[in-house]
């Protein structure tokens, strides 16, 4: 009788077990921005893949809106479970349009644009001008397209960086359309999705105020990295690869609904959400 009751007590727990890991997110699909490609991801991909996760990284041809869209809904389609898609910069708008796809368990915005239905991320940032932005360092080719001059590419995007890889990813940047800038969002991901900020307290790109901006707005929850450049995602791996690895660990536990709740969610001391009705906040 007590063995029976063992080996049920054991057969349940197996069958839980079986059934939480076959729940496990496991999954991180990386999206980059303007002026770059995957490559930047290197080291989040190095400490995220040594810690069991399986990474992979959409390179978006930065064509039209479109395509980067399409870009990151096919790697998507490729997943074998729900995963955390997060993204730098630009492609912000990216997986905000592409992330209300059903294998998405959360969303990771590091130094990213966050906007909602029916704005660009150009709109936005007229309303928080970047030192960038008020600068003439963006140059724009015969059939529109942008680049950053490379004179001044670590200046406005990777200050943190040291100067021989700066100088490297300036000269194999790659150009972006200018109506990418301009794409009007249809559906916002992040209303219905948890989502999580990482703020680049030195980001001369994208202002770090319309960052925090965009997280009161969605009641993301987060992290600010003092000293960080737009460059955090490959200046600061550590740090951004801890806040997709707890975005992974919470979306099942701890899901974040479209008014969140407030608490500690992290063991960063700046680490925060802070608690705002979601509205228009521009």
């Amino acid at each position: 009788m007590c063995c029976s009751a063992a080996y049920y007590c054991w057969l349940s727990w197996y069958a839980l077990s079986a059934q939480n890991e076959e729940h496990r997110i496991r999954n991180i699909v990386l999206v980059h921005g303007a002026w770059a490609d995957g490559s930047g991801w290197k080291g989040d991909y190095d400490l995220l893949v040594k810690d069991g996760y399986i990474v992979s990284i959409v390179q978006e041809p930065l064509t039209s809106f479109q395509d980067d869209v399409g870009a990151t809904k096919r790697v998507l389609a490729q997943q074998n479970r729900r995963c955390i898609l997060v993204a730098h910069s630009y492609g912000g708008s990216v997986i905000t349009e592409a992330g209300t796809d059903p294998s998405v368990a959360g969303l990771v915005y590091i130094a990213a644009h966050m906007p909602d239905a029916g704005e660009s991320e150009a709109g936005d940032g007229k309303r928080f001008p970047s030192d960038l932005s008020k600068s003439d360092a963006i140059k724009k080719t015969a059939d529109g397209i942008d680049y950053l001059d490379p004179a001044r590419f670590r200046e406005y995007f990777a200050a943190d960086l040291p100067a021989e890889q700066a100088a490297f990813e300036a000269r194999s940047q790659v150009m972006i359309a200018d109506a990418n800038f301009r794409a009007v969002i249809t559906i916002a991901a992040w209303r219905s999705t948890p989502r999580w900020m990482l703020v680049a307290t030195k980001d001369r790109t994208i202002n770090p105020d319309l960052e925090r901006r965009y997280a009161i707005r969605a009641n993301s929850r987060t992290l600010e990295v003092p000293g960080a450049s737009h460059s955090v995602y490959d200046s600061r791996p550590k740090e951004v690869a801890a806040l997709i690895e707890e975005a992974v660990q919470d979306p099942l536990e701890n899901p974040v609904g479209p008014q969140g709740t407030t608490g500690d969610f992290g063991p960063f001391g700046s680490h925060r959400q802070i608690p705002f009705e979601i509205g228009n906040l521009f």
